[in-house]
């Protein structure tokens, strides 16, 4: 998890969160945060930026880059024109969860990180030991991930880092017979490749995750999939792994995020596979 110096969730409700990244203070979007808010006025006001998602432009201002650090891995944020800064903080449970997986094996583990975005999961799977392939469509979006790869001291570590259609590698990497120990996906709703390819989670989940079962059958260590799509919540994403890879643990549950006021704030859903015994 973070430290409060590095991240908090401050407040949340009426559609919108309340964020301090490091030493700035932001107010987003949110729609999961459909109640009222615990704190009005004063904690709100702390905002330096607010993004306005029907005019697609944020007001205020923050630094263009800054820093912000989770266990080994540092991270470089700024403001996106989407509305956000290169860090979904809800996932800092499965990197730590990653983390685990990768010491613990007890043997070196190849993982396959896909939809990837700015690298949490490359980053904590790498800094374990792990040996990681990096795929995301966006050619920058890859080359701000081996940015915080750098800023990480993990330069040196072995990290692939391709700009790629997830569905088509995967594809091709099952044609050669390549295999893989682990993989990690956080795939869209929806969303094209480097090339024009279409994705819609419906129609390309599952195959998706018939391949990733042949890229892991012989020496599967964990599968870690995470969905902020409607209908993809904590039990069906767990059919889906007892489904895509057989007899296996399956845990599964909501990405949260919680305030100083002990609310938590719904950011999505995981699923983990792992081997039993």
């Amino acid at each position: 998890m973070f430290s409060p110096d590095q991240y908090e969730l401050l407040d949340f409700g009426e559609g919108r969160k309340l964020e301090r990244f490091g030493g700035f203070v932001i107010d987003r979007p949110s729609p999961a945060a459909e109640f009222s808010r615990i704190a009005h006025g004063p904690i709100w006001a702390q905002a330096v930026a607010r993004y306005d998602r029907d005019a697609a432009r944020w007001h205020g201002q923050v630094p263009a880059e800054w820093t912000l650090q989770h266990e080994a891995a540092m991270f470089q944020l700024r403001a996106t024109e989407f509305g956000h800064v290169g860090l979904f903080a809800e996932q800092s449970s499965n990197w730590d969860w990653i983390a685990e997986q990768v010491s613990g094996a007890g043997r070196p583990l190849k993982v396959l990180n896909l939809f990837a975005y700015t690298g949490g999961s490359t980053l904590s799977a790498a800094a374990a030991g792990a040996e990681v392939v990096h795929i995301d469509a966006a050619q920058n979006v890859v080359q701000w991930a081996r940015r915080n790869a750098e800023l990480s001291g993990l330069a040196d570590r072995p990290i692939r880092w391709i700009a790629e259609d997830a569905t088509k590698f995967v594809e091709r990497e099952v044609r050669r017979g390549n295999q893989y120990d682990a993989v990690i996906l956080d795939p869209p709703t929806y969303g094209h490749g480097p090339k024009g390819e279409s994705w819609k989670i419906e129609e390309d989940l599952p195959r998706l995750l018939e391949n990733i079962a042949q890229l892991t059958h012989q020496r599967r260590a964990f599968i870690l999939l995470t969905c902020h799509s409607p209908g993809y919540e904590a039990t069906p994403m767990a059919h889906l792994l007892q489904d895509a890879f057989g007899a296996g643990e399956v845990v599964s549950g909501e990405l949260t995020l919680a305030s100083p006021a002990g609310r938590s704030l719904q950011s999505g859903y995981f699923a983990r596979w792992l081997p039993l015994g």
